[in-house]
């Protein structure tokens, strides 16, 4: 699928997966311990954030939230009003450089072809400050599939394995990789990853 299409697969389950994701479990709690690190009142990133319920209304006020779909971010309007909202492709960020203190992109990028995964790594470090922040899902296999059926629509999918996303984290300038697992929205095992951005 290309981005347009992407785009529209969105619009189309938006919201059903709001209706069916659980806006609570420990992947929530994660983004208590990434505001501990950072400096008081943040500005964050909250990159794939849909309807808003799952991240971006566990961020600080006025945090940015960016999507894809403009039927999810419609709908996070109405969840945090208080945000402020960005469509967008993840590997074309239309935001400054080092603009935030950190980045939540919580079951996101895996929606993005797995040849473009190094561009949105380059965004993500392009936009944070020195040794801001990253908070993101972090697929455990390699996979290029499109679902169907998937929450009544179809869904593009796409990693290139828990191994290679780490390297490609590392080569466009993150250290201090850490994982975690937590539950994801839909009740599964999901692994998660902190990276710092390198000082420059």
């Amino acid at each position: 699928m290309d981005r347009n299409e992407i785009r529209q697969a969105w619009d189309d389950v938006s919201e059903t997966y709001a209706q069916r994701r659980d806006p609570d479990g420990s992947d929530a709690t994660l983004i208590d311990e990434l505001l501990e690190a950072l400096p008081a009142d943040p500005d964050v990133l909250d990159v794939g954030c849909g309807d808003g319920a799952r991240t971006l209304v566990n961020l600080p006020p006025e945090s940015v939230g960016l999507d894809i779909s403009r039927r999810g971010l419609e709908l996070a309007a109405d969840t945090v009003p208080e945000s402020r909202l960005v469509q967008a492709d993840l590997a074309e960020l239309p935001l400054s450089a080092d603009r935030f203190s950190a980045i939540t992109a919580y079951h996101a990028v895996f929606h993005v072809p797995r040849r473009r995964h190094p561009a949105v790594y380059e965004e993500f470090a392009r936009v944070l400050r020195s040794d801001g922040w990253l908070l993101m899902t972090l697929p455990g296999g390699r996979f290029e599939t499109v679902r169907r059926g998937w929450m009544g629509g179809r869904m593009f999918f796409s990693a290139p394995g828990r191994s290679r996303t780490l390297t490609q984290l590392r080569e466009a300038g993150f250290t201090d990789l850490q994982t975690k697992t937590a539950t994801d929205p839909l009740g599964s095992q999901t692994e998660f990853v902190f990276a710092r951005r390198r000082n420059q």
